[in-house]
């Protein structure tokens, strides 16, 4: 068993950390204060190969797969939870395409958004079925017209990168969407440019700011055969279930970079004649937040091999479900006590621990709930998936 990062994941590690000091630390703040989408740091990862970190080589990325990402993703979120769903959707709506598209789909949509020429979005989630995935109501009507093409008719919401997204994967049922039937659940590729394609809707958040979340309406719009990719439900949970140690990472980030900046504050700021860090009741909070955090990313990078390794199907998801709850509800509870360690200034926008408190919070409901994870965690306990004997 080898703990150490290969040469190369090591220096990916250390290059953007070196690219998240640099040009992320200085601009985290105004990002979240304007919410305007950050194309100049979107540049600087096209500059840095670091948006085809997931891809494979033959389609134009680096092939250093799903650590190779997480690593990259937690770096940058010790500045900035946008930044690292900024690389989040690199992989998101690209996994079903790698995982169940033809090489044709593989050749003409995952070159550009390693070469960042575009940019994609994942539409699942509706505004009646978030968690409740058999429940979606957006349809895909075979097309009379087209020989295997399809017409898509719904509403998809929160929808992350869904301004900026040159394409789609929507996820839609064919036949009646009343049936919750999980074989008639098929994914499509779809242009956003396409006739019927409209974004009537930015939501307003409490955090995350700086990639918009979108309603995206689909009327009547046709999708040719050769942008059908099928699936069905099995590809949803095989895609979702190989995202987990990637949100996981952001959650570690954020928790790594909240107890940094409030360890960092605790040793200058005196109360009572000396440091509030001399005191052992602050140490003991540092000390209990570090050891979840290390946990996380034990959890986590266990996680990120497992997926590499192709394991993301039914008999691997308490692992890869326990990294996505866990690291999540570290970055909550790690953004709460680095607020408290600074008091009253910790609650001002004088200090980023409002921002990492705020976008914390995001973690533990995108990509499946807390409560969805510990429902798969436990499910695989009862089924004998995850077992001691």
């Amino acid at each position: 068993m080898d703990f150490q990062l290969t040469e190369e994941l090591r220096q990916l590690q250390l290059s953007v950390r070196r690219l998240a000091q640099e040009k992320i630390r200085p601009r985290a703040r105004e990002i979240d204060a304007s919410g305007e989408y950050p194309q100049d740091i979107f540049d600087e990862f096209r500059r840095a190969d670091l948006l085809g970190l997931c891809i494979p080589e033959e389609y134009g990325g680096s092939g250093a797969g799903i650590m190779g990402l997480t690593l990259a993703i937690e770096e940058v979120t010790k500045y900035s939870n946008v930044l690292g769903l900024m690389l989040l959707l690199t992989r998101l709506p690209t996994g079903p395409i790698m995982i169940a598209g033809s090489e044709e789909q593989k050749q003409r949509y995952l070159p550009g958004v390693a070469n960042g020429s575009e940019r994609a979005a994942f539409c699942l989630s509706e505004p009646g079925a978030g968690s409740d995935v058999a429940g979606m109501r957006t349809t895909a009507s075979e097309d009379p017209g087209v020989t295997g093409g399809y017409r898509i008719n719904g509403t998809k919401c929160w929808i992350s990168g869904g301004m900026q997204a040159d394409w789609f994967v929507v996820f839609a049922k064919v036949g009646d969407p009343n049936l919750r039937h999980h074989s008639s659940i098929r994914a499509f590729i779809v242009d956003a440019s396409a006739p019927g394609v409209t974004r009537p809707r930015v939501d307003q958040k409490m955090g995350v700011k700086g990639i918009d979340t979108t309603e995206i309406h689909f009327d009547d719009v046709a999708v040719p055969a050769d942008q059908v990719i099928g699936g069905g439900f099995s590809l949803i949970m095989r895609s979702l279930n190989a995202m987990r140690p990637i949100v996981a990472a952001r959650g570690i980030g954020l928790a790594e970079g909240a107890l940094m900046y409030a360890t960092n504050y605790v040793m200058e700021r005196e109360a009572f004649g000396k440091t509030i860090a001399e005191f052992q009741g602050i140490q003991w909070e540092i000390a209990k937040c570090a050891t979840e955090i290390e946990a996380a990313r034990l959890l986590t990078y266990r996680a990120a091999w497992l997926a590499d390794q192709g394991m993301f199907s039914k008999e691997y998801v308490p692992a890869l479900s326990m990294a996505k709850y866990y690291a999540s509800e570290v970055a909550v509870k790690v953004s709460g006590v680095a607020l408290q360690l600074l008091g009253a200034a910790g609650y001002m926008t004088d200090h980023p621990t409002e921002q990492f408190y705020r976008d914390a919070r995001q973690l533990t409901i995108v990509e499946g709930t807390s409560q969805v994870q510990l429902g798969l965690i436990g499910r695989g306990v009862l089924g004998h998936d995850l077992w001691w004997d």
